[in-house]
């Protein structure tokens, strides 16, 4: 069985990502190379990676696809992400399949959304 430890999220500031990410995770992180910025979610680690800073010769690209992250206080994240001025943050809604959630997007286009973890649903 393989178990996923490491999400890439691909950032055209380091700067910018590890300020963002930490007010919304309300956690520091760490700077692990002029380029790569990580935070610890439960094992799993959110890696905001700037191309560039890292000596790279390509610009990042937004992921297509949301990144899920299940929290505690629903609300509360909500609000440190509005704090943050997320352009497409959405209302916390119910979905259909039963997940209290709201969407939003971090300043570089990746797209996210966080569930109240008392809501996830895995499908079963």
């Amino acid at each position: 069985m393989a178990r996923l430890y490491r999400v890439i999220l691909p950032v055209s500031s380091i700067e910018q990502a590890a300020a963002f990410y930490s007010a919304v995770l309300q956690q520091p992180g760490r700077r692990v190379s002029p380029g790569r910025h990580y935070f610890d979610c439960e094992g799993t680690i959110l890696a905001c990676f700037d191309p560039r800073a890292d000596g790279d010769p390509w610009d990042a690209v937004p992921n297509p696809d949301h990144v899920y992250f299940a929290v505690k206080d629903l609300e509360a994240c909500h609000a440190r992400v509005s704090a943050t001025g997320s352009a497409n943050l959405g209302a916390i809604e119910t979905q259909p399949w039963g997940e209290r959630s709201f969407y939003c997007a971090d300043p570089f286009g990746n797209k996210l959304c966080f569930v109240d973890e008392q809501t996830v649903f895995t499908g079963e």
